[in-house]
């Protein structure tokens, strides 16, 4: 699935601004870069054609009503990776396949892509640190990212230690509980 990240990040920020014509454009050429994605994906381990059609339609489904989730700061293309991704893993989990009947040389790939996969996880982290209250995610940043002592975190972030130290704990545990969530639904 490879695109012209800066032609199709200026579509989707477009898109953003209200250029219906402009979204239209992005989603149209999503479209042909997912459907051809999704059936070569497919067609290895043996799945139709119609397969890849759904799975390409949920994503822009997704895409669609989470638009508003995209960090403008970030590369554009990485995002739609992280989300073809997830929609082919939860329609093979759904349609019951196994990863054991793909070829060996492309479970890799319908796993993870490992050229994205370090901006997959970046959006993804930030995706979730986003959700926490601004002294957690303060807090957490400090000291389990940037790996300042509680002491530096608790100076920097202008609180108590422990304050960071409960920050950090509760923090972690909304996160634990919203990666929880999301692989429930």
């Amino acid at each position: 699935m490879t695109a012209n990240e800066a032609e199709l990040k200026q579509l989707m920020m477009a898109g953003l601004e209200g250029d219906s014509a402009a979204y239209r454009t992005l989603l149209d050429r999503l479209s042909r870069l997912l459907r051809g994605y999704f059936r070569s994906r497919l067609a290895r381990i043996g799945r139709e054609a119609t397969e890849a059609e759904d799975v390409m339609q949920e994503v822009l489904m997704a895409l669609h009503t989470r638009r508003h989730t995209y960090d403008r700061n970030e590369p554009f293309m990485p995002w739609v990776y992280a989300i073809a991704r997830y929609k082919l893993i939860d329609h093979l989990r759904r349609t019951r396949a196994a990863l054991a009947n793909v070829p060996l040389d492309d479970a890799n790939e319908l796993v993870a892509r490992e050229d994205n996969a370090g901006a997959e996880s970046r959006h993804d982290l930030h995706a979730l640190l986003r959700e926490l209250p601004d002294r957690m995610r303060r807090a957490i940043q400090c000291v389990k990212l940037e790996g300042l002592s509680v002491a530096e975190a608790a100076a920097r972030c202008g609180m108590s230690e422990s304050a960071v130290k409960v920050n950090v704990h509760r923090g972690l545990k909304h996160l634990a509980a919203s990666i929880g969530r999301e692989k429930r639904t």
